[in-house]
C-alpha cells in the first residue's frame, strides 16, 4: 500500500501539472494578437492535450484506490501571474510568449522525467507515462523550434 501512495502522489503531481499547462496556454491564449494567431491553434492543441492526459492520470490514480487532486501547484500560479506582468511591461512579442511557453514545458516534461526515474511508478502505469512524456517532449521541441525562429527573426 505504501507504494501505491507514492505512486499516487506522483501521478497527482503530474495531474497538477497538466492542470498548470491548460492554465498557462489559455492565459496565453487570451494574451495573444491577432498577428500571432497561429500560436492560439497551436495553444488549443496543447491545452487540450493535458486534458487528455489529465484525464488518462485521474483514471489511473482510481485503479490505485487513491483521492485525485483537481487543482494547481503553486508554482503554475506564481508562473501565470509572472505572465501578466511581463504582458504589462511589453513582453507579448511572439519570442517573449514562446519562451514563457517554453519555461512551462521545460518543467512538465522535467517532472515526467522525474516520474519515470523515481521508481514509483508501477510497471503497468509506466507506458502511459512514457506515451504522455513523449507528447509533452514534442510540444516542447517545436514550442523551442518556434522560439529559435522567432528570436532569430527579431
Amino acid at each position: 500500500m505504501q507504494n501505491n501512495e507514492k505512486a499516487v502522489g506522483m501521478i497527482n503531481d503530474l495531474i497538477e501539472l497538466n492542470n498548470d499547462r491548460i492554465a498557462g496556454f489559455e492565459k496565453a491564449l487570451a494574451d495573444i494578437n491577432d498577428e500571432n494567431v497561429d500560436l492560439k491553434a497551436l495553444f488549443q492543441d496543447y491545452a487540450m492535450q493535458s486534458r487528455k492526459y489529465s484525464q488518462e492520470l485521474t483514471a489511473l490514480v482510481a485503479t490505485y484506490g487513491g483521492d485525485v487532486e483537481t487543482g494547481n501547484t503553486v508554482a503554475g500560479t506564481l508562473h501565470r501571474a509572472w505572465i501578466d506582468v511581463k504582458a504589462l511591461f511589453g513582453g507579448s512579442d511572439r519570442a517573449s510568449i514562446l519562451s514563457e511557453a517554453e519555461r512551462g514545458e521545460d518543467a512538465i516534461k522535467a517532472a515526467y522525467e522525474t516520474a519515470m526515474r523515481d521508481g514509483e511508478i508501477p510497471a503497468d502505469a509506466m507506458p502511459l507515462l512514457v506515451e504522455q512524456a513523449e507528447g509533452i517532449q514534442a510540444a516542447h521541441d517545436n514550442v523551442k523550434m518556434l522560439r529559435d525562429v522567432a528570436k532569430a527573426s527579431s
